[in-house]
């Protein structure tokens, strides 16, 4: 099986005269082969929580992460085999017709991101977990776009899952919150 954690990091805002967005927008793939992986990521996240953070943090978040904690998970998981994959959007480069449609703008980089992953020889279930940030129409189109997009990647028998989640509640999606 192959799970990816997709997250993002910055946002998708583009007002730089009123507001403070970010400069730049990142969505990063946090990319394991087998449960056996899935489950020894998703307790180096549970344990680094547990030993190295505070009462009122409860999850895994690369921005407001001190380096110290940031240094103990790295050294949880640099026996794991992952890979991870990324696209940063320089936001002041993006044309001035595509930053009022941000779903067509996100859908696109996640994309970018996916062709970046192998998946020539991938046979097992594709278990494509995203930081749930959506609502049920930008949902539905996230999905079918990847979905197609995925579909002409690997074989027909090959399962797509898409989960939208709650990174609080997905060790996978802090994982991946940390690199991004």
């Amino acid at each position: 099986m192959l799970f990816l954690y997709l997250d993002e990091s910055g946002d998708l805002g583009f007002d730089f005269f009123n507001k403070k967005p970010s400069k730049f927008f990142t969505i990063a793939i946090l990319c394991l082969r087998g449960i056996a992986n899935n489950k020894r990521l998703s307790k180096a996240v549970k344990i680094t929580i547990k030993r190295k953070l505070n009462e009122k943090m409860s999850e895994l978040k690369g921005s407001k992460t001190d380096f110290k904690v940031k240094k103990y998970f790295i050294l949880k998981v640099q026996k794991l085999e992952f890979e991870i994959y990324s696209y940063t959007l320089n936001k002041i480069r993006v044309y001035k017709e595509l930053t009022g449609k941000k779903d067509m703008v996100y859908n696109f980089i996640a994309r970018l991101v996916l062709d970046k992953i192998d998946f020539k020889d991938i046979k097992s279930r594709i278990n494509l977990i995203i930081d749930k940030s959506k609502n049920k129409k930008e949902v539905e189109e996230f999905n079918n776009y990847i979905i197609t997009h995925l579909k002409s990647k690997v074989t027909p028998e090959t399962p797509l899952d898409f989960n939208h989640q709650l990174s609080h509640e997905t060790p996978g999606l802090q994982a991946s919150d940390m690199f991004s």
